[in-house]
């Protein structure tokens, strides 16, 4: 299935809930009025066994193209790591158009909407906090969580119940969560991580053969 199904409890097209975040987006439509500059739908399995969560959408990603690490230097690590591992029918997502469709997993944010600076407030993590419960709810049972980095990690936990000081964040981490699910840790696939190398290809996919071993497992 190429794209999650939404529905009022995961996502909120017309969401204004977060003053600062609609105000930033009005302009951005201004100014490219080409650009989806909405809230992000997740894309992926409706009912998916690993659901993958990042920051927010990135200006010239998924804020211009409407899908999830879509359109610049950010999707291009994951989407190569999803295909690799049968969780993706190509290996790249380029726009909506693309044809792309993902098998067993979606693709979400933690934050539906283009922060200023890519840099969240915590009040606008916490009020988007109840889409991310629901899609978590969403998940087969016994399935996985991919939060990429510390931001995404601490929301999951927060729409969870579970006390961040219970569950610590570091790349390659795995933690028993609600459900008989698992969480998965991984540094952001961001431009920056992966040119400085604090994330490599190879560390990237040694945290999905630990996840493909879980799934495998359960």
């Amino acid at each position: 299935m190429s794209a999650a199904t939404q529905t009022s409890t995961t996502f909120d097209p017309q969401c204004r809930a977060c003053t600062r975040l609609a105000g930033f987006l009005a302009g951005v439509r201004a100014d490219r009025p080409d650009y989806h500059a909405a809230p992000v739908p997740a894309f992926g399995d409706p009912r998916p066994k690993l659901l993958i969560v990042g920051l927010a959408p990135g200006m010239h990603g998924a804020n211009r193209t409407g899908r999830p690490f879509t359109g610049d230097y950010a999707g291009i690590l994951l989407y190569r790591t999803l295909y690799r591992f049968g969780f993706a029918s190509a290996p790249q997502s380029v726009d909506l158009d693309d044809g792309l469709q993902l098998v067993g997993c979606r693709v979400t944010n933690a934050v539906k909407c283009l922060p200023p600076q890519n840099k969240p407030e915590t009040d606008e993590v916490r009020a988007c906090n109840r889409y991310l419960e629901a899609e978590l709810d969403e998940i087969k049972p016994r399935g996985a969580v991919l939060a990429l980095g510390t931001i995404a990690h601490r929301a999951v936990l927060s729409a969870l119940g579970v006390r961040p000081a219970t569950c610590a964040f570091a790349h390659g981490a795995q933690h028993v969560i609600p459900g008989g699910r698992a969480l998965f840790d991984s540094y952001h696939c961001s431009r920056y991580n992966t040119q400085t190398k604090r994330l490599t290809d190879e560390m990237f996919e040694s945290v999905f053969t630990v996840i493909i071993g879980f799934l495998t497992r359960t």
